[in-house]
């Protein structure tokens, strides 16, 4: 038996826990600013942005125009990259890691066509002091010889074999580098170990960080964190960083141009065709087309729903149910590619390459209904919903809009514009398709796999 003691304080704690859990609930399931909205601002030249979300931590990401299409020399946005966090004029490579394992923190650093990224996650009180050492970092990293010798080089090399390996990134890469040429086209991982020998060494990569670490080249963003923090400490701990630029480079800071053309790369792994068109730049930037991401989810090809095709048109008429096939809108700063990536056996993945451009003529034609259309819309309105959310991509294509077009990516404007796309945009994109000059790489087995012409795609 219990006693009357015990009882009393029994049901005071219970109580007690039902008034304070419906406010607990409430703290945790929405956002402090009521939005996923980036607020954004400027600190002694420092554009910064963020959102803050409910919650314990904190991800803060350095985003500098500093990806392979801005390296004037190859491998250098790479040799850059691993450099990160190795060590600064007041902290060494072995403080910076036990005191940020002392903080439960996580450093990464990882680029992409257009961007590098450090990035930091953390507890939500430690935001001071990853920003001071994000400072730093832009201010005075350590780029040493033997560090580069023993420890940066071997980590481009892996890359370069991890590269060389995969078919489907071959294809990929080619594919960018025949639509647009040198800038966007370069290739985000080297493809061969002439760069290394030839263009890379500490002081090469010392002058680009100059260049990718000066003032108007990054912007600074911040999911999970107040506003006002993120403004009074990027205003205290970004005065050491360079105003302008170390030296002048204009590697991939013009328009970007699209070209078309067609690649043939033997391979003996497996088999994989990039099927590819002008798309949309970021929501951010000059070239944005809703339309596109509409039409790349009606082509589409991977179902969201596990054991069905979904209702995607390429989901339903890809030769075998073994053959992989997705559609991506890559969007950038000024361009995009929409591309259909195929990957199987060479006979499949041929006849699949031209069941693609079969939809796309239907599809121009407008012999698809209003139903499939709007199922398509709602995709693409997710995806774009999904990806500004995703915390990755969110710092990305915020940090790319500030630097870029003094613009933060807001994903609720993103989907009003998909919401607007009409039937008769759609038909028209798919129509404009045809009518431009096509990209196609193919790798594999080129005995089998066919040429654009036999597509009926011009290049």
């Amino acid at each position: 038996m219990f006693s009357r003691t015990t009882a009393c304080r029994g049901a005071q704690q219970a109580a007690r826990s039902q008034a304070v859990r419906p406010a607990q609930r409430r703290g945790l399931a929405s956002p402090a600013s009521g939005s996923f909205q980036y607020q954004s601002g400027e600190a002694k030249g420092v554009k910064f942005a963020s959102r803050d979300f409910a919650g314990p931590t904190t991800t803060l990401a350095l985003v500098s125009k500093a990806g392979t299409r801005f390296q004037p020399l190859p491998g250098l946005t790479e040799g850059l990259q691993n450099f990160a966090f190795r060590s600064t004029d007041r902290r060494s490579t072995l403080r910076i890691v036990r005191e940020s394992e002392l903080l439960g923190a996580e450093l990464t650093a990882y680029h992409t066509r257009e961007n590098l990224v450090l990035q930091a996650k953390f507890l939500r009180d430690d935001l001071p002091y990853f920003v001071e050492l994000f400072g730093e970092v832009a201010a005075s990293t350590k780029f040493q010889p033997h560090v580069y010798t023993e420890e940066v080089l071997p980590l481009i090399h892996f890359a370069h074999k991890r590269f060389l390996a995969s078919p489907t990134d071959m294809a990929i890469q080619s594919a960018h580098a025949l639509a647009f040429h040198r800038g966007l086209g370069t290739p985000t991982a080297s493809a061969s170990t002439t760069p290394y020998t030839k263009y890379l060494d500490a002081e090469l990569i010392e002058e680009f960080s100059k260049h990718a670490f000066a003032k108007p080249n990054f912007a600074v963003v911040a999911n999970g964190a107040e506003h006002n923090d993120l403004s009074k400490w990027v205003n205290e701990f970004f005065d050491d960083v360079p105003s302008q630029a170390g030296s002048a480079n204009s590697a991939g800071t013009q328009q970007t141009k699209y070209y078309g053309g067609e690649e043939r790369i033997a391979h003996d792994r497996s088999n994989a065709m990039v099927i590819a068109f002008p798309g949309s730049s970021s929501f951010t930037g000059q070239s944005y087309k809703p339309e596109i991401a509409v039409l790349g989810s009606l082509l589409g090809g991977q179902s969201n729903i596990k054991w069905s095709p979904g209702f995607s048109l390429l989901g339903n008429a890809k030769a075998t149910p073994g053959t992989k096939v997705n559609t991506t809108s890559a969007i950038y700063s000024d361009a995009g590619l929409l591309y259909t990536t195929i990957t199987g056996q060479a006979e499949s993945v041929a006849q699949t390459a031209k069941t693609a451009v079969e939809l796309i003529k239907k599809i121009a034609s407008g012999d698809v209904s209003t139903e499939e259309i709007s199922k398509a819309k709602a995709a693409a309105k997710f995806k774009e919903l999904e990806n500004g959310q995703d915390v990755k991509a969110g710092l990305i294509l915020t940090g790319n809009g500030l630097f870029s077009d003094n613009k933060a990516y807001q994903i609720d404007e993103v989907a009003q514009k998909i919401d607007s796309v009409t039937d008769e945009a759609v038909k028209s994109a798919a129509k404009s398709l045809l009518e431009t000059k096509a990209t196609v790489s193919s790798v594999g087995d080129l005995f089998v796999l066919p040429y654009a012409s036999e597509l009926g795609l011009n290049v």
